[in-house]
Formats: structure tokens, sequence, C-alpha cells
């Protein structure tokens, strides 16, 4: 995916170092966009290997509405925990215990993940449950059947930025509004990220959405278009340059091909057990650590 690769360039050619929530500084750049057509391959990356089981986890953990935990972590999808747990260390609960310890107190303690596994309104919450004066919405569902009804509506659009409940979420979202677009069959995605961790985070995005759009043209009886991936604060944490110069090195492989199995009718109807990913032959993985 030389999209990819050309990102972390632009981050690393145009970027300054910048002070940030975190203790880790970043190299930060301020506006990119990608593109990818869904036509040529399923983009996830080549160039390390990519945990795709946490990613389709995730998405349909999102699709639900939840917002604990608790699936993920019975699943062995750690990707979420950090988050609760900084907030479980400032408590009078907390006895010392480690991540991995806080981990399976979540799996295995009754009680323990409705106390301190949720993560507040976030993603799947907005998405199925954005909340305004005495209503509920679904926007997933109402731009489904939108997408049905009126394909060249230009309001085909999902939020998960709701201004008033930001203090309540555990992380503000960072993938915050996506808007599907229908053209000659096939449906596309434009994401916007208000701010993307170019190492760590944005290959699972990439990933994700891509995924997204894959299911709900199969719903829609669509082919698949385009993944527009827009991003406002791009940066790379000063401790993943030497991951992201090993990246750099190496060469991009061809693409996986996703295939979903199933005759799914609606969003909710989708399983893990569907999704087959074929001839991805990535090179080695490469580890980082999270900044909370």
């Amino acid at each position: 995916m030389k999209q990819y690769l050309d990102f972390l360039k632009h981050i690393l050619e145009k970027g300054e170092r910048r002070e940030n929530r975190t203790a880790i500084e970043t190299i930060s750049t301020f506006g990119y966009q990608m593109r990818f057509n869904l036509e040529d391959g399923f983009p996830l990356l080549t160039t390390k290997k990519v945990y795709l089981r946490a990613i389709i986890h995730e998405l349909l953990w999102f699709i639900s509405g939840n917002t604990n935990i608790k699936p993920l972590v019975d699943n062995n999808v750690r990707i979420w925990n950090e988050w609760p747990y900084e907030k479980y260390k400032n408590s009078k609960d907390y006895q010392g215990e480690t991540l991995d310890e806080f981990v399976a107190k979540i799996k295995d303690e009754e009680g323990f993940s409705e106390k301190y596994g949720d993560l507040g309104p976030v993603y799947g919450y907005e998405w199925r449950h954005f909340e305004g004066q005495d209503v509920f919405v679904d926007q997933l569902a109402k731009v489904i059947e939108e997408i049905k009804t009126n394909p060249h509506s230009r309001r085909l659009i999902v939020s998960a930025w709701h201004p008033a409940y930001i203090e309540r979420m555990a992380l503000p979202p960072c993938h915050l509004l996506f808007q599907f677009y229908v053209q000659n069959g096939k449906l596309s995605l434009q994401l916007y990220q208000r701010s993307a961790d170019a190492f760590l985070g944005v290959p699972f995005n990439i990933a994700s959405y891509s995924l997204l759009i894959m299911m709900v043209a199969k719903i829609c009886n669509l082919g698949v278009g385009e993944f527009v991936h827009t991003v406002g604060d791009a940066h790379i944490y000063v401790n993943h340059l030497d991951q992201v110069n090993l990246q750099l090195s190496r060469e991009p492989r061809s693409l996986p091909k996703m295939i979903i199995h199933g005759e799914q009718k609606t969003i909710d109807d989708f399983k893990f057990e569907d999704f087959e990913l074929v001839d991805y032959k990535p090179h080695p993985t490469i580890k980082g650590e999270v900044a909370v």
C-alpha cells in the first residue's frame, strides 16, 4: 500500500515535533488524504502484519452499539483496555493490579466489568443511539435505509462526535464522521479523522472502514467503490520512529482479498465467522506501545 507509506513520509518530511496530552511527543502535520480503490483488493497493510481479528471484532462491537470492553476482552482483543484501566487506577478499589490483572478481572470477576469496563458513550453508542432532546437516533440504520431508497442523497452521514457527551467518553472519537456516496452502482465512503496515530491506529482505521463499506454494500446490493481517508492531525509518536523507518524500508506486497460469506439482510446480521481473508502475505509484525 504505497498510499500509506507516502502518508508516513509526508509526516516525517512536513511535520513538526509537538507536545500533546500524553507523555510522548509526536511529529505532527495537519491535513492529509488517502484514497483506496476497494476493487484493487482489501487495503490491509503488507509492510507489517496487521491483527485483522481485532479489527473485525471491534467493528462488530461498534455496530452492536456496545460500549463495554468485556465482549472484546472475551475475544482476546486488547485494543481498548488501557483507557478503563487508567480510570480504574484512580479509583478507591485499585490495589496495584497490573493491566493484565485488570483485564482478567474484567473477564472473570462478576460485576467488575459493569463497574469498570464501560467507556462511556463512545463510537458504537453514537452510531446507534445518538441522543437528542427526548429522542434517540439510530444513525447507522437510518443511513443504510437512505442508501437503499435515496442513494444520491448528500446526507448519508454518521457522526460519533457528540459535543455534549465528550467529557463522558473515555476517549473522544478520533474517527468522528463518515459519509457514504453511491455512484454507478458502487458504494464509497469518506472518513474524517481529527487525530490519527499513523503507526498504530491508521492501519486499523483503513481496514475497519473498508470492511464497513463492504458490509453495507452487500446488504444494499451495491458494488464497492473507494475508501477516502481524510485526516486532521496526522502524527507519529517519537517512540515509533524506528518502527516507521523499518516499514519504509520494506517493499509493499500484493493486497489480499476479503470474502464475506452468508446472506445477510441487515447490518446486525454479520458474525465474525462470516469474514475470510485470502492471499494475505505480509512482512512480519512490528510492535509498538500505545500512548494513553
